[in-house]
């Protein structure tokens, strides 16, 4: 997932940014892993169920060292295997909430919650894709969401997110089922996304769709 757009400040601060409060994870040794390019929309890896990861082992772990380094060489806050061509159902993040607590780490195989009617609360905010290059689009997701999955050592593991943070959490899950966040804009709204990517130069290498 990219980075909050440059004119999405909702939250009133002067310089567009929260207050990083407290970090929740820790932060990975980029002295692990190798930037690989980001896939785009059209690459057939994006528009599949990724397959479940098994194995959990020490090539499971080079994988997250490299996903992480790729996510932070194009500047983005979530990642997905897929986006740099591995088809497992693997994500990283390094994310901020909207209370300035910044989330940090990885989940493997992972299933949303279900949310109950009451919690179904919808934010609005812009939304944007690393797979998309220089695309946003207004989307409604649930500002709280909760996904189970596992770990690098295949423990069982939890992660609830609000806000910014839970768009994150939804937006790298839907990635490890074949959905890009543009696949849930209404047909105008898809158009108009792939119109800015067309239009628009990424800061980050990708691969071409041939």
């Amino acid at each position: 997932m990219a980075e909050q757009h440059e004119h999405d400040h909702e939250h009133g601060h002067e310089d567009g940014e929260t207050p990083v409060l407290k970090i929740v994870g820790e932060e990975p040794d980029l002295t692990k892993g190798t930037a690989r390019p980001i896939t785009v929309v059209g690459n057939p890896v994006l528009h599949h169920e990724c397959k479940d990861v098994t194995v959990f082992d020490a090539e499971l772990s080079a994988l997250i060292d490299d996903m992480f380094v790729s996510m932070y060489a194009a500047e983005g806050v979530g990642l997905a295997a897929n986006q740099i061509g591995v088809d497992a159902k693997v994500f990283v993040y390094d994310c901020p909430d909207d209370e300035g607590v910044r989330h940090i780490g990885h989940v493997i195989n992972p299933v949303l919650e279900d949310l109950p009617a009451a919690r179904r609360i919808l934010d609005d905010g812009n939304e944007g894709c690393l797979s998309v290059p220089t695309a946003y689009a207004e989307l409604p997701r649930p500002d709280f969401a909760a996904v189970t999955g596992q770990d690098k050592d295949g423990n069982p593991i939890r992660v609830e997110g609000t806000g910014f943070f839970a768009r994150c959490l939804q937006h790298e899950t839907d990635h490890l089922y074949g959905y890009l966040y543009i696949d849930r804009l209404s047909k105008r709204d898809r158009k108009d996304a792939l119109r800015q990517m067309a239009e628009g130069t990424p800061k980050y290498a990708t691969v071409p769709n041939s």
